[in-house]
């Protein structure tokens, strides 16, 4: 996978005064890890929960590779659940830790196929130069109200009920994610992980833009700092994975 993709990254704390949301990665020649993950719970809290969370993902991303070979669904289960036990254990005795919750959007390249797994609203998007072929469904109201035909997808991003999950990862609970295997990535297409600082100021069609040809770090820069703009001095923490494949 090592020479099959091209990838960017960036984190913006917006207009917050702290950035909670935290990003990483790993690519190998038999698999490639990205993570999105958004901190909630209090500048103490969120931004433990979400960097403790994606650090015990990549810690723990190599035990459970045969695993997920062998069986993918199981396999990212329980190597999401190590995730959060390994995120208890820095916590520690922190007092803050049972208000502390995060956000995740995982997603996993195989040869033969892409797994992803997801918890809160941040999203997942696949896309070609032509649509965007699929996004993950977010973990709120706002996509509930979506899914039955009260608000639309542009909507979604100025709700003021946007920021009320119906799920979130915490160390006090058994993690419990949206996880989905799908076709292998294809020369050409383009993932995109972000947190709802980027996507809820992005229309989707302007996806389309980061799927181009010709896209790469320039126009992700551009579309990060045009959605904190757009927020007019309220912007959330803005993160951003842009993964594609040559």
């Amino acid at each position: 996978m090592q020479n099959a993709l091209e990838f960017y990254q960036l984190s913006s704390v917006g207009d917050r005064e702290i950035n909670q949301d935290c990003m990483a990665h790993r690519v190998c020649a038999d698999y490639a890890l990205f993570v999105v993950a958004d901190g909630l719970g209090g500048h103490q809290a969120g931004e433990k929960a979400s960097r403790f969370f994606c650090r015990g993902l990549i810690e723990k991303a190599q035990s459970f590779q045969a695993n997920i070979q062998l069986q993918p669904e199981r396999g990212m289960r329980d190597w999401i659940a190590a995730a959060v036990e390994r995120m208890r254990e820095l916590f520690g005795d922190d007092p803050f830790a049972a208000n502390a919750h995060t956000t995740c959007a995982i997603l996993y390249l195989e040869p033969g196929r892409v797994i992803t797994a997801h918890c809160g609203d941040s999203r997942i998007y696949r896309l070609n130069p032509e649509r965007v072929v699929w996004r993950t469904k977010d973990h709120s109201l706002i996509q509930q109200l979506f899914d039955e035909g009260a608000i639309s997808e542009w909507e979604m991003g100025v709700h003021p009920e946007q920021n009320k999950l119906t799920r979130s990862v915490n160390v006090l609970a058994a993690p419990v994610v949206d996880i989905q295997l799908f076709p292998a990535m294809q020369s050409g297409e383009t993932f995109i992980l972000c947190s709802d600082g980027f996507w809820e100021s992005i229309k989707e069609q302007e996806f389309l833009r980061l799927s181009q040809p010709a896209s790469g770090k320039g126009e992700l820069t551009k579309m990060a700092q045009m959605a904190i703009l757009r927020a007019h001095g309220k912007s959330d923490n803005c993160t951003v994975q842009w993964v594609r494949k040559r």
